[in-house]
């Protein structure tokens, strides 16, 4: 191996590599392009090498019988290939293809296909090890391919504890969290995308929000065969450019840094070395542990079949206007610039405006916790009686039966309209009670929800407010890591299908942001109001600058009711509902 392990332990340094190439539709060819660079990969001496999803063959096919046909078997010669590679230069693969199902696998299918896209990982001694079918099928892959029955396996190696996933399965969030939760340390995951945001936001994200280690591998050259480029370009009005795979391969470590990244378009190999005895990133800087303030009991709604549930209705109107400010000082002291700040973006049209978590303190580790609580209910009044026929989202601090609770609120000129407690226990907030309800409001022109920013890392909540319908998150927040400005709300707002306007401190976690739903979506669809730029669910993001001001933005809560990405994948009804037992299992 190419770096010292500890036998059976998961625990050192591993040298990890993913490689990025074209794959077109001649089998032969597409098993020696991976043997090419398996052995290229082979030459940075790695541990683990990881092939992107469909490497047998590209994901384009006339029928069923076609499809079939250009499968693998496990035990095949494609794989047996791979496997004496995997050999040859000693270090465990991850390949995904497109496999036949077995006898007893067609019998127990769901459906006509007898196909599964899956990941296998091969060992240094070329033994499969463990397989994993794709969970969230996206596009014509559900005409030909069956979804996944069961959880995929965390394979226990000297290595690390593995686990795999591939492509839609990482556009939403289920799939890699179970994988985490089951305590995978490296996620494995292949792709066969052409979506710009797959390597800005999608892959990233996954690692920083389940605090493991994302080796992620995606496809140069075209995604079809070439000879239909330009008909199916015409066909769709998508750019013959975007029909390719967009690259970006990268290696991402648990607190959402990016250790090594690929290009755009050029196929090659990129590794890093990673420590898994590392704890860093695995603590939130206050000490909270995310993992472990997680709270299943609130998530039993995801694992529930959509077919017995009622499903949202939407209301929302088209467009909104909306501000988020940020000030020049917390304290007492701010609540002054706030109103004035506030009067300003509702003259300038904002129906909905977001403040910054708790501005009006100025030391949340020492606060005193009754003199906070006085202070929130007069910072109440005095932004009720200034918010005219707009709306105002922040947190507050309130006295509870039994303490005190960290408390976002909604006001109108009528004073709170909606309270959310805070959900999970965060050290820097551990005085506050938590909350056991998540609530929302119907407005006549949005489906509200108002979270404290520590709330929002949990990809748990998003999902569970877009299976109620809301269209709009207001977010005070106070973020503690880079990653959850740069992918997390980002991210939330993205897999849901939900506008989201954040407010906080301009400072070195970075700046207010607001994603406003993009109106043309559906892919494979002709698009109204913009040319297709290659975003598979990024939203349009507009972020504060690094100074104080407000940032102002119109979202589109009506824009929520569409959230099928591609034919017969819905973001939210889609999930693999019935494999989630990881996330909403509690302890006996």
């Amino acid at each position: 191996m190419g770096r010292e392990q500890q036998a059976g332990s998961g625990v050192g340094t591993v040298r990890v590599a993913a490689v990025q190439f074209a794959v077109g539709v001649d089998l032969d060819s597409n098993l020696q392009t991976c043997l090419h660079w398996l052995r290229e990969a082979g030459r940075c001496k790695p541990d683990l090498v990881v092939l992107p999803e469909f490497s047998n063959h590209a994901s384009w096919y006339d029928d069923a019988a076609h499809c079939y046909r250009v499968s693998v078997n496990n035990d095949g010669e494609f794989i047996q290939a791979i496997a004496a590679a995997a050999v040859e230069i000693g270090a465990y693969v991850v390949v995904n293809c497109t496999v036949r199902l077995s006898d007893e696998q067609v019998a127990s299918a769901v459906g006509e296909q007898n196909c599964t896209g899956t990941s296998l990982l091969i060992s240094p001694q070329g033994e499969l090890l463990g397989t994993n079918d794709k969970q969230v099928l996206i596009g014509h892959e559900n005409l030909f391919l069956q979804r996944a029955l069961k959880p995929g396996p965390i394979v226990d190696t000297p290595i690390g504890r593995l686990g795999m996933y591939a492509c839609m399965d990482g556009v939403v969030s289920e799939t890699p969290r179970c994988l985490a939760l089951r305590d995978a340390q490296i996620l494995c995951n292949s792709l066969n995308s052409f979506a710009t945001d797959e390597g800005s936001l999608h892959i990233p994200v996954r690692a920083a929000e389940n605090r493991v280690f994302v080796v992620a591998a995606n496809k140069v050259g075209a995604l079809i065969p070439e000879a239909l480029l330009e008909p199916v370009s015409q066909q769709t009005g998508i750019p013959v450019r975007f029909l390719s795979g967009a690259g970006d391969s990268q290696i991402v470590a648990p607190d959402g840094t990016v250790l090594a990244m690929a290009s755009a378009d050029k196929a090659e190999v990129i590794w890093a070395d990673i420590d898994l005895n590392s704890t860093e990133g695995k603590l939130r800087p206050d000490g909270t542990d995310p993992i472990a303030a997680r709270r299943p009991e609130l998530y039993t709604p995801i694992g529930v079949d959509p077919a017995e549930q009622t499903e949202p209705t939407f209301s929302g109107a088209e467009s909104l206007a909306v501000a988020a400010i940020q000030l020049p000082g917390v304290g007492e002291g701010a609540v002054d610039a706030a109103l004035a700040a506030l009067q300003t973006a509702v003259a300038d049209g904002a129906r909905y405006v977001v403040l910054p978590e708790l501005f009006f303190l100025s030391n949340l580790q020492a606060v005193d916790l009754p003199a906070a609580a006085a202070v929130s209910a007069k910072v109440v009044a005095a932004l009720s009686a200034a918010c005219g026929d707009a709306r105002v989202a922040l947190n507050v601090v309130e006295a509870v039966d039994d303490g005190y609770a960290l408390v976002a609120v909604l006001l109108d000129r009528s004073g709170i309209v909606l309270r959310q407690g805070l959900l999970h226990r965060s050290q820097r907030y551990a005085w506050s009670r938590l909350s056991n309800d998540i609530n929302t409001l119907q407005l006549n022109d949005a489906h509200v929800a108002v979270l404290s920013g520590d709330d929002a890392i949990y990809p748990e909540i998003g999902r569970l407010l877009a299976m109620r319908g809301v269209d709009l998150w207001l977010l005070p927040c106070a973020p503690q890591e880079p990653w959850e400005l740069l992918t997390g709300l980002v991210e939330r707002a993205a897999e849901n299908r939900i506008n989201l306007v954040a407010a906080c401190q301009p400072g070195a976690m970075g700046t207010s942001l607001v994603c406003a739903l993009q109106k043309d979506f559906t892919v494979m669809t002709p698009w109204q109001e913009r040319p297709f730029d290659g975003l598979l669910s990024q939203s349009i993001l507009t972020r504060g600058n690094l100074h104080p001001g407000i940032t102002q933005a119109t979202v589109y809560p009506a824009s929520a009711a569409n959230k099928v990405v591609s034919l017969g994948t819905d973001l939210v009804r889609g999930r693999a509902w019935w494999l989630v037992d990881a996330i909403t299992a509690t302890s006996a």
